[in-house]
């Protein structure tokens, strides 16, 4: 698919904001490759492709197993997820497909018994930072499967 816009070009003074998120992030106790598999598993909510193949990428990069990625749309019944990463997908995914005012008290307070106060946050604004992106790509396209890795480092 041909990009209707090619933010990286046209908005990137739009995009920085963004890029501010991403640059936090970079210093967050939280690894890299736990972030990845967030933002790969908001990605395949939203359906974003771009992200899919760019996530994906960098995952398998990282030593990410195909195993985990191919069942993570299913982690509930998969048992290759820690409890740690499992509370942090439900926290996704109820930040991702809201349906009422709050993250219902059951998943945060299995994400709180996981993560400290810091560390939630650099999660709530790593899951905020995916679903823009997501939301971006989604919205003017992006030339699926040409990402390389390290390509926005």
């Amino acid at each position: 698919m041909e990009p209707r816009i090619n933010v990286q070009k046209e908005g990137l003074q739009a995009m920085g904001a963004l890029y501010g998120m991403g640059k936090y992030l970079s210093k967050s106790t939280l690894s890299k490759s736990f972030l990845e598999l967030i933002y790969f598993r908001v990605s395949q909510i939203n359906g974003c492709a771009f992200c899919l193949d760019m996530h994906s990428k960098e995952l398998r990069e990282m030593g990410e197993t195909e195993q985990r990625l191919y069942l993570l749309n299913a982690w509930r019944e998969a048992p290759f997820y820690t409890d740690r990463e499992r509370a942090a997908f439900a926290y996704a995914e109820a930040l991702t497909q809201i349906t009422s005012s709050l993250v219902p008290d059951e998943i945060y307070n299995a994400a709180k018994e996981q993560f400290s106060d810091a560390e939630l946050i650099d999660l709530t604004i790593g899951i905020i930072a995916i679903n823009s992106y997501n939301r971006v790509n989604i919205a003017f396209g992006a030339a699926v499967g040409t990402y390389r890795i390290g390509q926005y480092a």
